[in-house]
């Protein structure tokens, strides 16, 4: 049986992964953005269906629920009603949560992210990490980076906490090790601003493991339960080891010869803690290279092995095959990670080490090379590590579109022909007057914007762009919603054409984007509702 799920809410649809099981425990969590006014009416419908690669899919069974919570019964489809079997129908665990936020306009947030972002560090970011428990450490960090990623001030920011971190320390090999505020900030951070820089290292690698599908196993405990073919435990040994050095191998060569990808900001990031952690512990260099290491590869590179689509380096999990390999793969990232202390408690893991040793010192001189970064150059200010990369910039001929790469900053939204920053136009961000959907029909192309600007004499200038990925005019609208001159009704339509005009100016607050660092009054309104979590606490 091939399993999947499939629900809907509110007019979206999305299905779970399918399995090839009888018994499917799924463990997924689906998201759906409700607009304002669909709260009321939300119900969830969840139907369950057998995948079939030949013919219809067979239908097992449908459940509607409202928001809330709690586990449901399954109800049989109508062919199944009266039958026998009605009673083996298995049952659906369904946990339903609607979460409602209002998000004010920026300026009223003014307040608090100047008082988090204040030169003096001490007063709110250390108040806030006293009330943080470990159950919203999570979301509090996720919305802390995004803040200072917006203000341009991530890395003082994460030198504060790395800070704080350290003077609570005694030991360097237990440093970061917990789940700190420090810890989840900086694991946070690599994935807002090295996200794209993971998928360029490792996608080529993961997928040509998800499509060969071969068997690995090391452990003969496993091996006797899992392998049924002819071959001897120790040919399964032979083959198993032989395809993880490959693997291994093109892995640590990808991620060695990355230094000049890694973002700029990144790199920042990590000389400053380096030279943090040599402050505080100066007589123990080899633990130092072990922090950094720690870092990328046990909570950036090896989780990302190991669960791919959280990453987003795959569509779906991997099956069991598959999802075994990349374990023992992410198993021998940890050990080079940390740099020879630990090379795997396993006995079964013992052959890997003739392939772990050269790799750590590679992965020595990789760290060494990654933290060699003039911290005042690179990126500029409020730049999150990726451009935005769309096609057509502006009016160059009559409506001629032309490919261009795109950098989003606290500053400006400029582009260049190349993606090196060569800025060869800009619209500085308090001109724009409104960032506006263009209907579709009125240029060949879908997903077209237009950003409106004033120039110096006080005349609106617009520049077309047409995106490749939709999200981009969400990260790209929310720029000028503080702007006290922005545009209050629709822009009119382009000239010389039919066509009605734009949809109204964007204006909405998007939440839950992880991705999208540029989104500091919702990030601000999560953590204000954090302080008022703590209540007493706080006096």
């Amino acid at each position: 049986s091939d399993p999947f799920a499939r629900v809907s809410c509110c007019g979206h649809t999305q299905e779970t992964v399918i399995k090839k099981t009888r018994f499917p425990r799924w463990d997924e969590v689906l998201e759906f953005e409700l607009a304002e006014g669909e709260l009321g009416d939300a119900v969830l419908s969840v139907e369950v269906w057998d995948w079939d690669i030949v013919g219809k899919n067979d239908f097992l069974g449908r459940v509607r629920a409202r928001a809330g919570g709690g586990g449901v019964r399954i109800c049989p489809s109508l062919s199944l009603r009266g039958c026998r079997c009605r009673g083996q129908l298995g049952s659906l665990r369904l946990a339903v949560r609607l979460v409602e936020d209002r998000v004010l306009p920026p300026h009223c947030y003014q307040p608090l992210i100047q008082l988090l972002a204040e030169p003096i560090p001490g007063t709110a970011l250390a108040v806030l990490e006293e009330v943080t428990s470990g159950e919203s450490r999570q979301d509090v960090a996720t919305k802390l980076v995004k803040i200072f990623l917006a203000q341009g001030l991530a890395v003082p920011f994460l030198d504060y906490l790395i800070a704080r971190e350290l003077a609570r320390t005694k030991d360097p090999n237990t440093l970061f090790r917990s789940n700190s505020l420090a810890s989840k900030s900086v694991e946070m951070f690599m994935k807002v601003v090295g996200l794209p820089y993971l998928h360029e290292v490792l996608k080529p690698v993961v997928n040509r493991i998800f499509e060969e599908k071969k068997y690995v196993e090391l452990d003969p405990c496993k091996m006797e339960i899992s392998f049924k073919g002819s071959l001897s435990e120790a040919q399964v040994r032979e083959s198993s080891l032989g395809l993880l050095q490959g693997y291994l191998g093109d892995v640590v060569d990808a991620i060695v010869g990355s230094v000049e990808k890694c973002p700029p900001l990144m790199r920042a990031a990590f000389k400053q803690l380096r030279r943090r952690v040599e402050e505080q512990f100066p007589s123990a260099q080899h633990e130092v290279g072990a922090t950094a290491g720690g870092f990328l590869f046990l909570r950036f590179f090896a989780p990302a092995v190991l669960t791919p689509k959280l990453f987003g380096l795959r569509e779906q999990h991997a099956d069991p095959r598959t999802g075994r390999t990349l374990l023992l793969l992410a198993k021998a990232l940890q050990s080079i990670g940390n740099l020879g202390l630990q090379l795997g408690k396993e006995p079964w893991m013992a052959p890997l080490h003739a392939v772990l040793l050269p790799s750590v010192t590679r992965v020595k001189a990789f760290l060494d090379g990654l933290v060699e970064v003039d911290s005042t150059q690179g990126e500029p200010p409020g730049h999150a590590g990726h451009p935005l990369h769309g096609t057509g910039p502006a009016l160059l001929p009559r409506f001629a579109f032309k490919k261009r790469y795109f950098w989003l900053s606290t500053e400006a939204l400029s582009y260049s022909k190349s993606p090196e920053w060569q800025v060869g136009a800009a619209r500085a961000l308090p001109t724009m007057r409104a960032v506006e959907r263009v209907d579709e029909g009125t240029f060949p192309q879908p997903h077209v914007m237009q950003v409106v600007a004033q120039d110096g004499a006080g005349q609106l200038r617009t520049t077309y762009i047409q995106c490749k990925v939709e999200q981009c005019l969400g990260v790209v609208g929310k720029v000028p919603v503080p702007n006290a001159a922005i545009l209050q009704d629709p822009h009119p339509p382009r000239p010389s054409s039919a066509a009605p005009g734009c949809s109204r100016t964007h204006g909405a607050v998007a939440l839950g984007e992880w991705s999208d660092p540029l989104d500091p009054a919702a990030a601000a309104q999560s953590l204000y509702g954090h302080l008022r979590a703590a209540g007493a606490r706080l006096w």
